[in-house]
């Protein structure tokens, strides 16, 4: 397998979650303003629509959209028990989490990587954001993670909510996602990720 990836990008939270099932992985940095692989590879034919993650699986496949790709992965594994088997409560409530990061977290925090973003417009998003983020925290509470036990869906939220540091997005309002975060960071899976990525030390 080949992981194309943006260094803290979405794709982060699929090369946390090979990590996590122990896959035998390769990774392929992607400029995304240029559009070529760090290999030399144009990473159009890759994923024409031309932003990570994209895994090319050992038959030459090619998957992209994070929340699939992950839910892909944990199936193929099973018993590393990284997601509730197919068609339970459990696995339904598991895709919930996994668009809730995706359509509320993760688009709510990729406004403000936009270069034109007005003061107003800031304040309008981060009202918006912290309704969800009180939301989160609430459904947080005292438990580690999202479903009880680590899942893919913690790899997930974990990424994005990862860039609050670097967007200047203050989160110390909700304590129960600043240790979220502190946590998910302090798994070997996660700082070996990190690492490989070029995002610490």
């Amino acid at each position: 397998m080949k992981l194309y990836y943006s260094p803290g990008a979405c794709s982060l939270a699929v090369h946390i979650v090979l990590r996590e099932l122990k896959y035998k992985f390769d990774i392929d940095k992607v400029d995304l303003a240029a559009k070529k692989t760090e290999s030399g590879e144009d990473y159009l034919a890759v994923n024409p629509k031309g932003y990570v993650p994209a895994l090319k699986l050992d038959d030459g496949a090619v998957l992209t959209e994070v929340g699939v790709i992950i839910q892909y992965l944990a199936d193929q594994k099973p018993r590393r028990g990284l997601a509730p088997k197919p068609r339970t409560p459990e696995r339904y409530k598991l895709m919930e989490w996994l668009n809730f990061t995706a359509t509320e977290i993760h688009k709510g925090l990729s406004d403000f990587y936009n270069p034109k973003i007005t003061p107003e417009w800031r304040e309008a998003k981060l009202d918006r954001l912290g309704k969800r983020l009180d939301f989160l925290n609430k459904a947080l509470g005292g438990n580690e993670y999202l479903m009880g036990e680590f899942s893919i869906a913690d790899a997930y939220l974990f990424t994005v909510l990862n860039w609050t540091r670097r967007l200047n997005v203050d989160v110390s309002n909700w304590p129960n996602i600043q240790s979220f975060i502190a946590r998910v960071a302090d798994r070997n899976t996660v700082k070996k990720a990190m690492k490989a990525e070029g995002l610490t030390k």
